[in-house]
């Protein structure tokens, strides 16, 4: 109930005021600070965007232009000065390229007869992509009757021709472009057709998929161990629908999409968990290394020593703070000014215009101040259940006290990086697959997707070539041969 000096009215005239108008005025009162609180929230949700939330760049309102940046038409297009050119690099020769020898017969000026070759003569090449056609090998398997017993008898595949009607590299082919390039089994049709006069079914690309998904099933298994063995791994997750046609969701859940990144290697699954369960799982519940993470809670089991809280994420929620009004206005301005500056000492750090020990001597005092601007919002009065603007303030600011020192683990931590940017970067991808397929349909088209996701965003980190490896992964489970590996020569096993 609003106090009495609340209304503005002296306290002889509220008294003389009639009770019934007394309540009168209490209820409009109280209703008027619960449309304003709910006001407040309505206002600040519309005003979310990808600088001050975690919503993407994409659902920005038409036509905003990110902070910081000029806008298009501020410099002119193309090269900028100082941008140094690029030129047309010359393709290696081939036993199917064709050099042609262009000689001039006289001299252009007076016509006199040229001889000799010039020993660096101007290069020019003409690229051309030749007509394309499917091999086919056909087996005719013929079939006897014996003269003894009548008895038919019909001749066996070689041990080295598969019975699928599809060679590994097609079904490599397949698996890469529905993964890599997102065709649908549609498209799919059209450019086999199209490239290389292939007529295949929808049914057959339904069988090639989950031949693929199943065979590289044990080379992530064996990549996902090395990654829980590594130093430093960045993870992090986001929604992906999974459907109920095999049953194995019969409860309609949300799926999520994880990813647990290293430098060469990243590891995708699809689960319909987004708790500490399938976080134990990407991670490793033994994992003894540096997470690099946003501040779900579903990373609070780890220590926070062994914890790197992104700095892109926090930025976001101190712009939220920032552009509220009154007390925390302020606490956002103090906390973005000390986040600038350290990020201004890091970059430099980077570019080696200052070496680490200045750094991390630079860091305490910011570190103190910043963590005593927390300390200091978190003193100011709120209702247990207030869901005013300070108020959400003063939790954002209880939360990062909690996890104070994995804010700064990268300081002292080589080779740690502030940001999460890498896990975000490798979840790019799916992010589009996701808003193309609108997810998977059962459990099935979800291991296909996660193991695609791993292997190709890998091998592209590895500089590996993605269909050569897809067709030796076919082909070794088909002729129950050694499968390649994913994880490079140059990493450790676990």
């Amino acid at each position: 109930m609003p106090q009495l000096k609340q209304v503005d009215l002296s306290t002889e005239d509220w008294e003389g005021t009639p009770i019934t108008v007394q309540r009168l005025v209490l209820a409009l009162l109280a209703e008027n600070q619960e449309l304003k609180a709910r006001l407040n929230i309505i206002e600040e949700q519309i005003k979310q965007n990808s600088q001050n939330s975690s919503k993407p760049p994409s659902k920005d309102e038409f036509g905003a232009k990110p902070k910081g940046k000029k806008a298009q038409g501020e410099r002119a297009r193309g090269g900028q000065f100082g941008h140094p050119g690029q030129e047309r690099s010359f393709h290696q020769l081939t036993d199917n390229s064709e050099i042609h020898e262009h000689i001039p017969s006289d001299c252009r000026v007076c016509g006199v007869e040229l001889e000799g070759v010039d020993p660096q003569p101007y290069r020019h090449q003409v690229i051309e992509v030749p007509p394309i056609s499917a091999k086919i090998t056909e087996h005719r398997l013929h079939q006897l009757v014996c003269p003894h017993c009548g008895e038919k008898t019909r001749a066996k595949l070689p041990t080295e021709v598969s019975a699928v009607g599809y060679g590994e590299r097609l079904s490599a082919l397949v698996a890469w472009l529905s993964s890599d390039y997102r065709q649908s089994h549609g498209q799919l049709q059209q450019l086999l057709k199209q490239l290389f006069g292939i007529d295949i079914s929808v049914a057959s690309i339904n069988r090639l998929r989950p031949e693929m998904s199943l065979a590289l099933e044990s080379v992530v298994t064996q990549a996902h161990e090395c990654v829980q063995s590594q130093a430093q791994i960045y993870c992090d997750e986001t929604s992906f629908s999974q459907g109920n046609c095999d049953g194995h969701n019969p409860k309609q859940q949300q799926g999520w999409l994880w990813v647990v990144v290293t430098k060469l290697i990243s590891i995708f699954e699809v689960s319909l968990n987004r708790g500490q369960v399938t976080a134990k799982q990407m991670i490793g519940e033994q994992y003894a290394g540096i997470v690099i993470s946003d501040r779900y809670s579903s990373y609070n089991w780890l220590e926070v020593e062994q914890r790197q809280v992104c700095w892109a994420h926090l930025k976001r929620d101190l712009t939220a703070v920032f552009e509220r009004s009154g007390v925390s206005q302020a606490i956002g301005a103090a906390l973005l000014k000390r986040q600038h500056r350290l990020f201004r000492w890091w970059h430099r750090v980077r570019d080696g215009t200052m070496n680490r020990a200045d750094f991390e001597m630079a860091v305490v005092a910011l570190r103190q101040g910043f963590k005593a601007e927390l300390e200091a919002a978190v003193q100011l009065p709120i209702g247990k259940n207030e869901k005013t603007p300070l108020a959400k303030t003063v939790r954002t600011c209880e939360q990062l006290l909690k996890i104070e020192p994995a804010l700064w683990t990268f300081v002292d931590s080589p080779g740690v990086e502030p940001t999460n940017n890498a896990a975000e970067q490798a979840l790019r991808q799916a992010v589009i697959w996701r808003r193309t397929s609108f997810g998977s349909q059962s459990l099935a088209g979800s291991q296909f997707v996660a193991r695609l996701l791993s292997v190709v965003t890998s091998l592209k980190a590895q500089q590996r070539d993605v269909w050569e490896f897809l067709t030796l992964v076919c082909q070794a489970a088909r002729f129950n041969l050694p499968k390649p590996s994913l994880i490079p020569l140059d990493c450790p096993l676990p």
